[in-house]
């Protein structure tokens, strides 16, 4: 085994046991010898050499090619094995500390997000095939973090919890405008114009989510009260009641946060309300993970707050309430993943089994991070006026309980079916918001 490997592993991995197959056929193994076992196989040299100079993006890369095996255990168990022993944060140890300060550096360099690098960012990894998708998220096609209000929720049930928490916080009135900026395949602004009778306009970036939402918004007769274009948020110039955006912000880029506010506090009404849902870090400022962002989501990154609030600050909206969802984003993965898994071989049918293998380092590696790692999810609510909203968080629980009693009694969701329209708008009102 290349010896630099062999020391690098030896001075991580204390707890735990693992097992390491080099190209040459040698075996050994590292740890106490307590918990799940998990035995990798290195088939080749040049992996081997890559791994011990760059773990984070060889291994992936290597495992893509099929050059490196697992023959106990898989990803996850040994992306938990690695976790378990560098602790919540890498960067804790000093190598770590000194390592991370160098890449900060350059970070900017990465996340230069102009209108045309953006799309070109989008397209890689939203405009594949829309089966792909399929098959693996739920009916609506959401895809960003559920809310798990139980353990034993299935995942379209914690993804329309999702969209009542986030309807709820919105506090939407019959009739009111609401941007949707990155609205992926349109399931949450369909879902709000169908519950609110609400106009919606969502954005995105992506051909392929822009055809099959307006084709959802076509099929489900809501032409008329919804519309989705391919356009950048910073070309918007309409000013709305209500501004949502969920699973957009990690595309932004950190060179481009104040840009993001500014434009969002000119959009938005002086009385409006706006919701802010995106993947965070609890741990201080890092760099985008190197398979990540060179196979997955070029241009992206992941936030902590500190990072967020000054150009928020800056921008004249006022932050009005901050959640921290933890662990939702983990058992979302753990359901995405397991689909992928039963479904592979049709996935290998539409791709390959470089792509399979890639989207299955992918969904492991995003559900370990969750997990045993510092990600989280922020759910940031804000206006621009101290009154817009009221000052206790109870209208959230009593919107979300009206929502629940509403979907009960159409089906369980509105938008799988024909907007149910047999109620007055100030009938709905007193319903759906949960206000008297």
């Amino acid at each position: 085994m290349n010896i630099l490997l062999q020391r690098i592993i030896d001075k991580v991995v204390h707890t735990g046991t693992f097992t390491v197959t080099g190209p040459n056929g040698s075996t050994r193994t590292f740890g106490d010898g307590t918990g799940d076992k998990v035995h990798m196989v290195i088939h080749t040299r040049r992996a081997e050499r890559a791994i011990a100079l760059h773990p984070s993006l060889a291994i992936p890369e290597a495992y893509m090619e099929q050059e490196l095996d697992f023959v106990e255990g898989d990803v996850l168990s040994f992306l938990h094995l690695v976790y378990r022993n560098t602790g919540i944060s890498w960067t804790d140890s000093n190598w770590g500390k000194l390592l991370n300060t160098a890449r900060l550096a350059f970070r900017p360099l990465q996340q230069l997000n102009t209108h045309y690098r953006s799309k070109k960012n989008v397209e890689h990894h939203y405009d594949l095939s829309g089966e792909l998708y399929k098959l693996f998220l739920d009916k609506d096609m959401q895809y960003s973090c559920a809310y798990f209000e139980r353990p034993d929720m299935t995942l379209e049930e914690a993804q329309l919890a999702k969209k009542r928490h986030i309807a709820a916080k919105l506090r939407i009135k019959p009739g009111q405008t609401v941007l949707d900026i990155g609205c992926g395949w349109g399931g949450l602004s369909l879902y709000i114009a169908k519950t609110f009778e609400a106009d919606m306009l969502g954005v995105t970036l992506s051909n392929e989510q822009h055809q099959v939402a307006t084709e959802r918004a076509q099929a489900e007769g809501l032409e008329q009260h919804v519309h989705f274009e391919i356009r950048d948020y910073r070309d918007l110039s309409e000013r709305f009641d209500r501004i949502v955006s969920v699973g957009m912000f990690e595309h932004v880029g950190i060179t481009q946060y104040q840009t993001f506010f500014d434009k969002c506090a000119t959009l938005l009404k002086p009385d409006g309300v706006m919701l802010l849902h995106t993947i965070g870090r609890t741990a201080p400022p890092t760099t985008t993970n190197a398979f990540i962002r060179k196979h997955i989501f070029p241009g992206g990154y992941i936030p902590a707050l500190s990072e967020i609030m000054p150009a928020i600050e800056k921008s004249g909206l006022a932050i009005t309430d901050v959640e921290i969802l933890r662990l939702h984003y983990a058992e979302t993965l753990k359901h995405w993943r397991e689909r992928f898994l039963a479904n592979r071989d049709k996935v290998k049918e539409i791709y390959d089994e470089r792509f399979c293998r890639m989207w299955e380092f992918y969904l492991s590696g995003s559900e370990a991070s969750f997990r045993w790692q510092d990600l989280v999810n922020f759910q940031i609510q804000f206006t621009r006026k101290n009154d817009a909203l009221p000052i206790t968080r109870d209208y959230i629980s009593k919107c979300e309980k009206a929502l629940q009693m509403h979907e009960n009694a159409h089906g369980k969701e509105v938008a799988e079916d024909q907007p149910a329209r047999t109620k007055t708008p100030q009938q709905r009102k007193r319903k759906i918001t949960g206000r008297s």
